[in-house]
């Protein structure tokens, strides 16, 4: 191991730590922090957007990327991340790093107003100043030489490196057939679940949340559930930490947010403890998270075996609730309908919101569509996809926190997580053949310490689409995704 590569890497990991203390003041901006600091808060992370810019961007992190010789292969990756990152910061102006950190941060309260308002015209001046903001970052990334010239493709690859909006838009395109001809089969049927009615108070969802939460392997000596608006997961490494969201009416709200939630933390707590405060010791990208999160929420925890363990738990906490068995019970936990909030939304509908929503992102990026016109064009686009009429903006564009923060290129993610959910499960189920006979006891260790082994004790070792390749055996496609769809709501539906 050279010199340069030993301060490199430990000026890295002081680095790594001021980024955790950023993240932590996000966490606290959306769980805990008074309403009145939100202008505070913004300089504050602004200010520390400027320390982490002007780290990033150290020329003497040039200089040892020039003269760093790795001790071994993780020492490679790591070096290759450092000069990758490099290079993308040093390519943005650091003003603009600030400015977007400042008006971001600024933002999420105003459009938490908005929302809570139903009050598009309170947010719309805002949204405007932060996609200016981030399409400015994303002409500079371009004009270096990232995302092949094009600023969107440039914003993408932040969350999902080697990614491609033509390369998405082409996967896109082959699902949307099937996944619209199945909706369509299923809303046409003759038999429909039943929906859940009733009201499930807070104490007792967040109690059996916390059960969730430790089934699907959370570790709480290195973490903590807290509420928020849009449920999130936020930390690396040994302070990972989820929240959650109440409705009490709407228990499953409650329950799914947590599973998925867990499904990245787990990720985080599960890497490789020498990669902790490096380059590696994150997940390697924004699919490959989700896909942890997917398949924990959906191909395990929906699935029939693990439903009929909750409908046992739901019967002990809050006595019957309408629904006596546990085959109904499944049927309903997987109702099929079209709802207007995407972080709700059944297995069949959830992909067709991720494609919307980057249909509208490409066409703001490339000129094509107006912030001021956006409520316009999601009700329009809504309407054609869903067959119902947007009743209100909090359940229309104002329903994701997401664009007030400036994650553009963010929401295609998760359409590729649920890709690699699909993948990942059909390789699980057959290197596990008898894990349904755990789940049914609410123990979904087997499927986890699977995920662990095969996935995210890596962290960011490998590449996204190595890393999914070295799992299931094969190249990730669409595939195994759309005929586990179809074989499980076929048979829900009998179709």
């Amino acid at each position: 191991m050279t010199a340069a590569f030993h301060d490199l890497m430990a000026f890295q990991r002081e680095t790594e730590a001021l980024a955790q203390i950023a993240g932590r003041l996000g966490w606290d901006q959306e769980t805990m922090m008074p309403a009145g600091a939100a202008q505070q808060r913004g300089e504050e992370m602004a200010a520390i957007e400027g320390v982490l810019h002007a780290r990033r961007t150290d020329p003497r992190v040039g200089d040892w990327l020039a003269r760093a010789e790795p001790p071994d292969a993780a020492g490679a990756r790591a070096l290759s991340l450092i000069a990758r990152a490099y290079g993308r910061n040093a390519a943005v102006p650091a003003r603009l790093a600030s400015e977007i950190a400042r008006v971001t941060s600024v933002a999420q309260g105003i459009w938490a107003e908005a929302r809570a308002r139903d009050d598009v015209a309170h947010f719309l001046p805002t949204l405007e100043r932060v996609v200016a903001l981030v399409h400015e970052r994303g002409q500079a990334l371009a004009a270096a030489g990232y995302g092949q010239g094009d600023a969107y493709d440039a914003l993408l690859d932040d969350y999902e490196p080697e990614a491609t909006a033509e390369g998405i838009a082409a996967i896109f395109g082959r699902m949307r057939p099937r996944l619209v001809a199945l909706r369509e089969a299923i809303l046409g049927a003759d038999r429909h679940p039943a929906p859940l009615a009733g009201h499930f108070a807070e104490v007792r969802q967040l109690g059996l949340a916390r059960d969730l939460a430790t089934a699907f392997g959370y570790d709480w000596t290195r973490g903590r559930l807290d509420l928020a608006v849009h449920p999130f997961s936020s930390g690396s490494g040994n302070d990972v930490r989820i929240t959650t969201r109440v409705v009490e009416a709407e228990p499953f709200n409650c329950f799914y947010s947590t599973i998925h939630e867990v499904g990245h933390a787990a990720y985080e707590q599960a890497i490789d403890q020498a990669h902790l405060l490096t380059p590696l010791g994150a997940g390697v990208s924004m699919g490959v998270h989700e896909s942890q999160s997917r398949i924990c929420e959906n191909q395990l925890g929906r699935s029939r075996a693990f439903t009929h363990w909750l409908h046992r738990q739901m019967r002990a906490v809050f006595g019957d609730f309408g629904i006596a068995s546990p085959e109904a019970f499944y049927r309903t936990v997987n109702r099929v309908q079209s709802g207007f909030i995407r972080t709700e939304a059944d297995e069949v509908h959830y992909n067709l919101h991720i494609m919307m929503r980057f249909d509208l992102e490409r066409d703001l990026f490339a000129g094509r569509l107006a912030v001021s016109d956006l409520e316009d064009a999601w009700n329009t686009r809504f309407a054609r996809d869903f067959g119902v009429a947007v009743d209100r903006p909090a359940h229309g564009m104002l329903q994701d926190v997401h664009w007030s923060v400036g994650l553009f290129g963010y929401f295609p993610t998760y359409a590729l997580g649920n890709v690699y959910a699909g993948c990942l499960h059909e390789a699980m189920r057959a290197d596990l053949p008898d894990l349904d006979a755990a789940l049914a006891e609410g123990d979904a260790r087997p499927a986890t310490g699977w995920l662990r082994e095969k996935v995210q004790r890596f962290g960011g070792l490998l590449r996204p689409a190595e890393l999914i390749e070295r799992a299931c055996g094969f190249a990730a496609d669409e595939g195994p995704l759309l005929d586990y769809l179809e074989a499980k709501f076929r048979a829900i539906y009998a179709l």
